[in-house]
């Protein structure tokens, strides 16, 4: 079920695979989604377990590849429609879906936060949206885990896409594998989240390139993985 995982200073993160779940076909094990047409009851439970392995309820977003950020306290009837979620209560876990966009689990004095940062997102503002916010909750001194994403190799796009990406973050700009345009949004976020003085922990590894983790690249009907960031008692 985890295929990554720190523990430090009273704060937990995790980055799901696709072992240890109950759905099947292309989504086949620990798809965490509702919306990419997966058995409900599937989801369901793969959602109870993840719960189980972190030892807390989880809150999950409608993500929407925007900059809204929402400050949650327990768990809500209905997932907030935002890209970046920020908490200080100790009993829950923030989860952030992805096949392919980059998962962001940031934690400072007491604050944790996760975020979705794929190419919409990362233009809207996403990453320096909820390092703010976490700021403004108390955290002072924050550091981030950026979790496995496309590589630039394997995200071939127009080449004016790639053009509006690096106005704003020149070092997204790459050429895949055959030597076509392409982006690396995860250097962008890395570049992004540095600029705001947060320290970065980049977890190797290409969601395209490696068959434990859901990849919509590789194959448009697999599921998603998730990024788990909570607080633990020390």
């Amino acid at each position: 079920m985890i295929v990554w995982e720190r523990r430090d200073a009273g704060v937990r993160r995790a980055v799901t695979g696709r072992a240890g779940g109950v759905s099947t076909g292309e989504k086949a094990g620990l798809n965490l989604a509702r919306h990419v047409g997966d058995d409900p009851g599937a989801v369901a439970e793969n959602r109870r377990r993840l719960a189980g392995a972190v030892g807390v309820p989880v809150v999950y977003m409608d993500q929407c590849h925007g900059a809204d950020v929402a400050v949650v306290d327990r768990v809500p009837e209905t997932a907030p429609s935002c890209d970046a979620l920020v908490t200080t209560a100790g009993d829950l876990a923030l989860a952030v879906l992805v096949a392919d966009c980059v998962p962001v689990l940031l934690s400072g004095d007491g604050v944790v936060g996760a975020a979705h940062a794929g190419r919409p997102g990362l233009l809207a503002g996403v990453v320096p949206a909820v390092v703010a916010a976490m700021r403004g909750a108390g955290a002072r001194r924050i550091d981030a885990v950026v979790g496995p994403s496309v590589c630039g190799r394997c995200y071939e796009v127009p080449a004016t896409m790639r053009d509006e990406v690096a106005a704003a973050h020149p070092v997204s700009a790459t050429v895949s594998w055959t030597g076509t345009p392409a982006l690396d949004v995860g250097a962008g976020v890395v570049a992004a989240l540095r600029g705001l003085d947060v320290e970065v922990t980049w977890v190797p590894g290409c969601t395209r390139e490696r068959d434990d983790l859901h990849s919509h690249r590789r194959s448009h009907g697999e599921g998603r993985f998730a990024g788990v960031v909570r607080r633990e008692a020390s």
